[in-house]
C-alpha cells in the first residue's frame, strides 16, 4: 500500500471559462422543488401583481399567507413554493413562518383541504361553562367528513362562554345545536357589530382633539404633561407609564415608528375587543394624537387573527379616515395574526409584523431605542390608547380621580367564570374581587358559591376567596405571588378545582410556547405531567417554577409558574 501511494500521480482539474459560467448559472437557479405554473398563476392572482414591491416585502409574508390560507381552506405546500418563488424567498424561510402560526393549515401534498375548520375554545372560562362536552360531541357530528374539528386556546369572548368558531364565525353561548346550524346554513362569514363609525364621531366632536395638538392650538408638551400627570399605565398588562414612554421614544433619533397591540391573548381577556366594537375612532385619534407628539412617521396595528369582525371594523373605517382625514395622516398598516399568544410580547409582535416567527427579542436594546425595522418604536396597548382623548381634553385629573381604596385611575375588568353578569367592567382602579362581584357583576351565580379568582389572567396567579379583599391594581397583587396584568378575572365556585385550573393554565402555556427558550419549552411541558398525578410532587415543581422564572427569556416562561405556587400556597388541600 505504501509504496502504491508513493508512486500515485496527484491530478488537479482546471476548469476552462465556459464551465465556470455554467456552475455560475446551475447556482443561481432555484435548487430544489421547483414552482409549477398553475401555482404560480393561482397565487399571483391573490397578490398584488401591478406591484412587485409589494410582492416581495418580506414583512408582508404573513399578510400573503393569509390570503392564500383564506382562499383555498388551507396552504398546500405547492402553493408555499409558487410564494417563495414570487417573493425570491428561500422556500425554508416561507415554510418556517407558515408552520409557527396556529391559523395557518398546512396541506400535504395528495390532501385536501378541509371545507373549513371548526374551533372550540377550551380556556379556563370555556372550560368551565362545558366547551370539553361540546368539543366531543361536535368531532363525533362533523369530525368524520371533510369539516376539521379541533380544540382552541382562549379566542376573547370568556363572557360568552363556550365559544366555537366556525370557521371565521364566531358562536357564543355554543350548544351542539347552534353550530350545527351554522354549519348547515354556510353562516360563516366574520360578522361586523354595530358601532359608532366615522360620521357619527366626528359629529360628537370627534378629532377636534387631534386638529387642535397639529394646528398648535394645544402644544405637545400640554398633551404629555396630561398623560403624565393622569397617573396612566399602560393596559396591556405591563403597566409602564405612559406619558413616560412617550418621552423616551421622543428623545430617540427620527424616524420614529409605532407598533399597536391589539393581540389580548391572554385567557380571560377580552377588554379591547369589546372596546373596538363599540366606538374605534376614540382609539384612532387617541393613536393619531400619540403619533403627532412623539413624531410617528409609520404606524402598524396588530390585531388578533380570532377578531374577524373587528378587522371589518377597522379596515372600513381606516379607508374613511384616510380617504377624508382630519390632518395629514402618517402611514397607516393594519397587520393580522396567526393564532399565536406569545405575539401579545411585544418583541415578538415586531418580530411578526416583520413577516418573521413571532419569537421574542433578548433585551437590551429596548424597542424604544430599537424596535420595528431597527428604529425607535413607541408600542401601546389598545386601551392605553382608548383613554388618551378623555385624558387630555377632560383633564387628568378626571382620570386619577377615579379609584378605591387609596388607588387611582380607572380599570376595565374583563369578568368571566361563575357570576351572573359577566362581561367588560369599568370600574375604579383598587376595587376589590368582592366589591366587583357584587356591586358589578350581580354577585355569583345560583348554585354556586365564590370559591377562588384569577385576578390577573391565566399568567396572573390563582388566590383563595379569603382573599377577595386586596385592592386590584398595579403592585398590589404582587405579595400575593400574582399580579392584575390585563385585569382579566375569572371567578370560580366552589364546584370548581384550583388545580384544574392551573393544569389548564399550564396546558395552555405548553401549547402557546414559541419553543425558543428550553426552560420554557420544556418546562411547562414537564409541569404538564406531574400536574397530571393524583398527588403533586411539589419539590420536582418547584424545581421546574424556579428555572422557568429565572432562565425563560419572556413573560410567557417567567409567567407561567404563578398559577401552580398558587395552588401550592392557598390550595394545597387539592394536591397532597
Amino acid at each position: 500500500m505504501s509504496n502504491q501511494k508513493s508512486h500515485s500521480t496527484s491530478v488537479v482539474a482546471f476548469a476552462s471559462v465556459e464551465d465556470m459560467s455554467l456552475k455560475i448559472r446551475q447556482k443561481s437557479q432555484l435548487k430544489g422543488r421547483q414552482a409549477d405554473d398553475v401555482s404560480l398563476l393561482e397565487v399571483s392572482a391573490l397578490l398584488p401583481m401591478e406591484d412587485k414591491v409589494l410582492q416581495q416585502r418580506p414583512d408582508l409574508l404573513i399578510e400573503h399567507l393569509h390570503k392564500i390560507n383564506d382562499n383555498f381552506r388551507g396552504l398546500h405546500e405547492r402553493h408555499l413554493v409558487a410564494l417563495a418563488k414570487i417573493m425570491n424567498m428561500s422556500m425554508a424561510e416561507v415554510y418556517e413562518v407558515a408552520t409557527f402560526y396556529h391559523h395557518f393549515e398546512i396541506i400535504r401534498d395528495g390532501e385536501e383541504a378541509p371545507v373549513f375548520t371548526l374551533r372550540v375554545c377550551d380556556g379556563l372560562s370555556c372550560d368551565m361553562a362545558g366547551a370539553l362536552t361540546l368539543l366531543g360531541q361536535l368531532k363525533a357530528s362533523l369530525g368524520t367528513g371533510n369539516i376539521k374539528v379541533v380544540s382552541a386556546p382562549c379566542v376573547g369572548r370568556c363572557e360568552q362562554a363556550p365559544v366555537a368558531v366556525v370557521h371565521q364565525h364566531e358562536i357564543g353561548h355554543a350548544t351542539s345545536e347552534k353550530v350545527m346550524q351554522a354549519v348547515q346554513s354556510q353562516s360563516i362569514q366574520p360578522v361586523a357589530p354595530d358601532y359608532i363609525d366615522l360620521a357619527a364621531y366626528v359629529a360628537d366632536g370627534g378629532y377636534a382633539l387631534l386638529r387642535g395638538v397639529v394646528e398648535g392650538k394645544l402644544d405637545a408638551e400640554a398633551v404629555l404633561k396630561a398623560m403624565e400627570d393622569s397617573g396612566l399605565r399602560g393596559l396591556g398588562g405591563a403597566g409602564f407609564p405612559a406619558g413616560r414612554k412617550w418621552r423616551i421614544v421622543r428623545e430617540q433619533a427620527a424616524p420614529r415608528l409605532m407598533a399597536v397591540n391589539i393581540d389580548e391573548g391572554e385567557p380571560g381577556t377580552f377588554k379591547d375587543r369589546t372596546y373596538l366594537e363599540r366606538d374605534p375612532h376614540r382609539f384612532l385619534e387617541g393613536m393619531l394624537v400619540a403619533a403627532h407628539v412623539v413624531g410617528i412617521e409609520a404606524i402598524y396595528i396588530y390585531l388578533r387573527d380570532e377578531y374577524h369582525g373587528c378587522r371589518q371594523v377597522l379596515s372600513r373605517e381606516l379607508e374613511k379616515l384616510q380617504a377624508n382625514p382630519p390632518v395629514g395622516l402618517p402611514l397607516i398598516e393594519l397587520r393580522r395574526g396567526a393564532g399565536a399568544y406569545i405575539c401579545g410580547e411585544e418583541s415578538a409582535m415586531i418580530e411578526s409584523i416583520e413577516g418573521k416567527r413571532g419569537e421574542p427579542r433578548m433585551r437590551p436594546p429596548y424597542i424604544a431605542q430599537v424596535g420595528l425595522f431597527g428604529r425607535p418604536t413607541l408600542e401601546h396597548n389598545f386601551e392605553t390608547l382608548y383613554w388618551v382623548r378623555d385624558i387630555v381634553t377632560k383633564g387628568p385629573q378626571w382620570f386619577s380621580g377615579f379609584g378605591r381604596h387609596n388607588r387611582q385611575g380607572l380599570r376595565s375588568f374583563s369578568v368571566s367564570g361563575r357570576v351572573k353578569k359577566p362581561g367588560v367592567k369599568l370600574a375604579p382602579a383598587g376595587i376589590t374581587a368582592a366589591e366587583l362581584i357584587e356591586e358589578y357583576c350581580g354577585g355569583m351565580q345560583d348554585g354556586h358559591t365564590f370559591y377562588a379568582y384569577l385576578p390577573g389572567g391565566a399568567s396572573g396567579g390563582i388566590l383563595p376567596a379569603s382573599l377577595a379583599h386586596i385592592p386590584l391594581d398595579f403592585d398590589t397583587l404582587q405579595p400575593y405571588g400574582c399580579f392584575i396584568g390585563s385585569a382579566a378575572v375569572i371567578v370560580l365556585g366552589h364546584q370548581d378545582s384550583a388545580r384544574h385550573a392551573a393544569l389548564n393554565i399550564m396546558k395552555f402555556f405548553e401549547h402557546e410556547s414559541c419553543g425558543q427558550c428550553t426552560p420554557c419549552r420544556v418546562g411547562t411541558a414537564k409541569a404538564v405531567q406531574l400536574m397530571q398525578a393524583p398527588v403533586w410532587d411539589l419539590s420536582t415543581l418547584e424545581d421546574l417554577n424556579q428555572v422557568m422564572t429565572d432562565a425563560s427569556i419572556c413573560g410567557l416562561g417567567q409567567a407561567a409558574p404563578n398559577p401552580v405556587r398558587c395552588v401550592q400556597k392557598y390550595f394545597s388541600q387539592e394536591v397532597i
